[in-house]
């Protein structure tokens, strides 16, 4: 009688394709999405503070550095959003974790709000700030704390979109 737990094989280990998850969009060996983030990350923090600085203030100055910064937060998330979906939608051992579309579902959400926050200013930028304004600057600080966690995750803990040295397999657990 043979024994069935040696019959069986391992779907992931027969599908290798899923192992690469090395960056497909990259400079150098240096992946472009995650090179991009950083500015749309630094520039959500600055409409936040902005806004804060300008309740606390009064002062007009921080609500036109916080609509330019909304304006370059919304710009640099876009082109972070397309190369980190083409990255998505181009390598299969990146488009097969379901953490990288929690990710990507996130940044869209993220990218939404990021727009709603800069049109909002555009016009009267002193009368956008306080509610509503501040508001959106909370939630986008939020979102941008929850997308980037799970973009971590997906770096750190998966190696998505690192390059892999000789003989290991990337992206396994």
């Amino acid at each position: 009688m043979s024994d069935k737990r040696n019959d069986l094989s391992d779907p992931v280990e027969e599908r290798r394709a899923l192992h690469v998850t090395e960056s497909s969009i990259a400079i150098a060996g240096h992946p472009l999405h995650a090179m991009l983030v950083a500015f749309p990350i630094a520039l959500t923090m600055s409409v936040l503070g902005a806004d804060l600085l300008y309740w606390w203030t009064g002062d007009p100055f921080w609500t036109r550095a916080a609509g330019w910064a909304a304006f370059g937060a919304f710009l640099m998330g876009v082109i972070a959003g397309v190369t980190g979906t083409v990255e998505l939608l181009m390598v299969r051992g990146i488009r097969n974790r379901s953490s990288s579309w929690t990710h990507f579902i996130l940044a869209v959400m993220l990218l939404s709000v990021l727009g709603a926050n800069w049109a909002w200013r555009i016009g009267d930028h002193e009368a956008a700030v306080l509610p509503v304004g501040i508001i959106m600057s909370f939630l986008a600080a939020g979102l941008t704390a929850m997308t980037g966690w799970h973009g971590g995750k997906l770096v750190f803990d998966y190696q998505i979109g690192t390059k892999s040295a000789e003989g290991t397999d990337p992206g396994t657990d």
